[in-house]
């Protein structure tokens, strides 16, 4: 009788490790500004440790601002110099950058004058702030009496470029998987309600004409709103409400931003081409959102008024600001008027 060969088989005593990566990255994020001194004999004589300050720009999350100190920043120089400094401008702790503070020559010759941290080693490493207002620069970056007689000096003007690097780290690992998550579309959804008119249980009258809305998309949205239709001291009738003292396009526009979460395109809206119609919806819109406490279209109405100030319209939109508190809005505003340039070709239209 044969034999039958039977084989076993056994674990394999080898086995393969798994072994992972990761890697981490040390980068500066990188971002510059430039800053424009004019009238800088006026600025003469301030006083030394008086400082001009550029506008705050931001650079790694973090805000910065350039200080001018035409006058120097220490006692024991008796304003011999002038000093350049970068600050932190906003809250941070150990923060650590690259700087480069140039002053540009004007002759474009292109001789400017250059401190900076970028592209040599450093021995102690990049420049820790530790809080806010922590400074890098120079009390002595330029003697007073070269800079008047040299090619930075053009038209009583001085222009100063500004680089900042924060260094920044973070670790990277293998991805084990890629999935594409769509934008939100909330609105979307809640737009095509409002198109729909399916299910609206208010109708608003506004300048005789009549907006179908859901009372708790309004209150979900709007403080006043959802005082008007459910708070204590609400509307007698909360099936049809009349609205005064605001057109009826205004109306609809605040309606399209409760429901979509973004503007309407205003010449659709208004029916007209001109860039006027477009900043006088602007104008009535920011009203209607203070009115109704919807904070973040007040802001989009003052950004887009901020980029449209013209002669024709700038006193409005001044009086708008000050009534509605747009302190930055108002700042544009007085800026634009305070420019001879902004105001001499209506002057000479009015002689």
């Amino acid at each position: 009788m044969g034999r039958v060969l039977r084989e076993t088989l056994k674990p394999s005593t080898s086995s393969v490790s798994a072994t992972t990566t990761s890697t981490s990255v040390t980068e500066t994020v990188n971002g510059s500004h430039q800053f424009k001194i004019t009238g800088y004999s006026l600025s003469k004589g301030s006083g030394i440790g008086k400082y001009i300050a550029s506008d705050t720009f931001m650079v790694g999350g973090y805000l910065w601002a350039i200080y001018f100190y035409p006058d120097g920043k220490s006692p024991e120089d008796n304003a011999a110099y002038i000093s350049l400094f970068i600050a932190l401008a906003s809250e941070g702790t150990d923060v650590r950058a690259l700087f480069e503070l140039t002053l540009l020559d004007q002759s474009g010759k292109e001789r400017h004058k250059v401190h900076s941290h970028f592209g040599r080693t450093l021995e102690s490493g990049p420049y820790t702030l530790k809080y806010r207002g922590s400074m890098w620069g120079y009390k002595r970056f330029f003697k007073r009496t070269l800079l008047e007689q040299s090619d930075y000096l053009k038209d009583d003007c001085l222009s100063v470029h500004c680089s900042v690097g924060v260094v920044m780290s973070h670790t990277e690992g293998p991805k084990i998987f890629s999935i594409a998550v769509p934008p939100s579309n909330i609105g979307h959804h809640f737009g095509q309600l409002l198109e729909s008119g399916k299910q609206t249980d208010v109708s608003f009258e506004v300048d005789g004409e009549f907006f179908p809305a859901h009372k708790l998309v309004l209150a979900a949205r709007s403080p006043v709103f959802r005082a008007q239709l459910f708070g204590p001291m609400k509307d007698h009738n909360t099936k049809q409400i009349e609205v005064e003292d605001m057109e009826a396009p205004v109306f609809k526009a605040l309606l399209h931003f409760i429901y979509w979460d973004s503007l309407p395109d205003m010449e659709e809206l208004t029916g007209l081409t001109s860039k006027w119609a477009s900043t006088l919806m602007s104008q009535h819109l920011l009203a209607a959102a203070d009115r109704y406490g919807l904070d973040r279209l007040q802001l989009m109405c003052e950004a887009n008024l901020c980029e449209v100030v013209a002669i024709n319209t700038v006193a409005t939109t001044l009086a708008l600001a000050e009534q509605h508190h747009c302190f930055r809005l108002k700042a544009v505003c007085l800026k634009f008027v305070a420019m001879p340039e902004n105001l001499r070709g209506h002057t000479n239209a009015t002689a």
